[in-house]
């Protein structure tokens, strides 16, 4: 999607009713400078008031997505565009998520082996000791945890008796075992637990 066309389009629409910035920031409930960076280019309006946002432009949420008015026999065309676009750009972000998740773990993981060889070598035998080993762990348990959520946020994972994608709960996924990225999930679909493996995009 192309934010700087959607930008001008929006302000275009704003000016036809005759809106400032500050009174369609008002309508919405959110500030001017938000408006200001839409029609900048800058950022784009969130989901949950683009509906109202097009409401009161008199346009379609179609229309706002590609930055322009569309005539009804283009229409098909252009949702099947926004849709493909949309689909990439989902694509991309969840491989980004991915990435950091990975990320956060081998530097945790790296850290955790470091700080236990300096509690291990560097720190003398007694209470000290005990207490640096249990700070390491605890401060390594805290990236994991937002590491798992992280991998709950993408994709799904796959029941190996049926074939079902599965999407748990975070603590569904906390509390289950798992090998790496697979985990032992009670399928909803089949009703079998089996090892599910973690797939980020769906079929």
């Amino acid at each position: 999607m192309d934010q700087l066309k959607i930008g001008r389009f929006i302000a275009e629409c704003r000016k036809k009713k005759n809106l400032t910035q500050s009174q369609l920031a008002e309508k919405l409930y959110i500030t001017d400078k938000a408006i200001s960076k839409w029609e900048r280019g800058l950022a784009m309006p969130d989901s949950s008031i683009m509906l109202e946002l097009c409401d009161i432009l008199s346009i379609s949420v179609n229309e706002l997505l590609n930055g322009e008015i569309i005539s009804m026999e283009k229409n098909e065309q252009k949702n099947e565009r926004i849709l493909l676009e949309m689909a990439k750009e989902l694509e991309k972000k969840n491989k980004t998520i991915w990435v950091a998740m990975w990320a956060i773990m081998i530097v945790s993981i790296t850290a955790l082996i470091a700080g236990l060889f300096i509690a291990a070598f560097l720190i003398p035998e007694g209470v000290w000791q005990i207490v640096a080993v249990i700070g390491i762990s605890v401060v390594f348990l805290i990236p994991c945890f937002y590491a798992l959520k992280l991998e709950v946020s993408v994709g799904a994972y796959k029941c190996k008796s049926c074939g079902n994608e599965i999407v748990p709960t975070y603590n569904q996924a906390l509390y289950a075992m798992h090998l790496g990225t697979t985990r032992y999930l009670k399928c909803p679909k089949c009703g079998k637990r089996t090892w599910c493996k973690k797939v980020i995009n769906k079929e």
